[in-house]
């Protein structure tokens, strides 16, 4: 949803005030270890939206209802980790002085139960005064925040990096290996910093993750399971899904009980749609850029599953079956899960129910690649609870209630 540029000028002070203080990360972030019940769950927030419309009463207020959507999942579920997976910020509505003032709102619940977080952007976190490159630096003013950059170059974008999860016991990275391994992925999208066109139209940035960002996954992968003598098994968070959800969700069809969930935003938006082959964005319904991505991740042992958001009425997981090859593409599956999340927030379109998708990791299962998750709602219900392991797809689980919440003092 489009939304004017105007001032976030009122967005400090109508902020409450914080109960934590600001550090800036010149120390080692904590390093992510297995629990002693060998387990290791995930949070993920998408869309959260927040700053929208900081001048009328309205605006704060989504952000103060979304701040308790966050404080209800983190007390029911005490993730070992927080994903925030891309549209932290609606930038559409910020002022460059200020465009970054909002994320100390977001982070302070999980600042508060001192969790680690790691973040990727979305479409709306590139505005035209709004930059990836900002959040990260304001992020990591907190010792908490695991969001990094590690793939250089202005095309590759800015969220693009991985986490090891290690075992319980070990004193030293450098002296165990990972038994698990996060990967983040920047999406792009939304337009350029402080760039117009000759007729003052704001320039659209890609849309799709950047080529240079699937070599950097592909040799830092296959560097790591040299280093370990091992594929070591992995998940990956990126806030736009890739074509592949699209093409399975209307040519191979969502299955409320086989693939249950949510299936409003019908069909999704996905990467490289609206741009053309040539890379121009003038109108095409769909230029295929995201296609080396998708294969990259078909083609990595032990990916097991891809998280994303971005359309926030779709909150189903999707097997892509090995050696399946969905019509329109050329690309085999490999067994690989394509999850949606829940809309976590209070701004961005829509008023399904907000909540946030959790993904339970243990070891035991780990030695098949099967992760087991759910939706934790701002209502306290569990909803779409599922195990991707390798009959997912085939076994019969209960539809996913397709419940409404409106804002209720916006």
């Amino acid at each position: 949803m489009k939304l004017p540029l105007l001032a976030l000028s009122t967005v400090v002070g109508a902020l409450p005030p914080t109960s934590f203080t600001t550090r800036h990360t010149s120390h080692v972030p904590k390093s992510l270890k297995f629990r002693k019940d060998g387990t290791f769950q995930i949070s993920i927030f998408e869309d959260l939206h927040f700053g929208e419309n900081a001048w009328d009463s309205w605006g704060p207020q989504q952000d103060i209802n979304s701040v308790k959507v966050i404080e209800k999942v983190l007390d029911a579920e005490n993730p070992s980790l927080v994903v925030l997976n891309g549209d932290l910020i609606t930038g559409d509505n910020a002022f460059l002085q200020n465009a970054t003032a909002v994320v100390d709102e977001i982070v302070g619940p999980i600042v508060a139960r001192d969790l680690p977080w790691a973040s990727t952007y979305g479409n709306h976190d590139y505005q035209y005064n709004l930059t990836g490159e900002a959040i990260l630096q304001h992020e990591n003013r907190y010792q908490n925040s695991l969001t990094r950059s590690m793939v250089p170059g202005r095309d590759a974008g800015v969220s693009n990096y991985y986490i090891p999860v290690m075992p319980d016991h070990c004193k030293s990275k450098h002296h165990c290996a990972p038994e698990l391994i996060l990967w983040f992925f920047d999406s792009r999208g939304g337009f350029e910093f402080q760039a117009k066109q000759a007729n003052g139209d704001f320039v659209g940035r890609p849309n799709w993750v950047d080529v240079s960002v699937v070599n950097w996954f592909q040799q830092t992968h296959a560097a790591l399971a040299h280093e370990h003598k091992k594929v070591i098994p992995s998940l990956a968070f990126v806030h736009i899904p890739t074509n592949a959800s699209l093409a399975l969700q209307t040519v191979s069809k969502v299955n409320p009980n086989y693939q249950p969930g949510i299936n409003d935003d019908y069909p999704a938006s996905v990467q490289s749609q609206g741009w053309c082959p040539d890379g121009t964005n003038s109108g095409c319904a769909y230029g295929g850029q995201d296609a080396p991505f998708m294969k990259a991740l078909t083609q990595t042992p032990g990916l097991m599953a891809v998280f994303s958001g971005h359309d926030h009425g779709d909150t189903w997981c999707y097997r892509w079956d090995e050696g399946t090859v969905v019509p329109g593409m050329d690309i085999r599956g490999s067994g690989l899960n394509l999850c949606f999340g829940q809309h976590s927030g209070y701004g961005g379109y829509g008023s399904w129910i907000r909540g946030a998708r959790q993904v339970l990791v243990s070891k035991e299962k780990l030695r098949n690649q099967e992760v087991d998750t759910w939706i934790r709602l701002e209502s306290g219900s569990a909803v779409g609870r599922v195990s991707l392991n390798s009959t997912y797809g085939h076994d019969w689980y209960p539809a996913t209630p397709n419940d409404k919440t409106q804002c209720p003092t916006c």
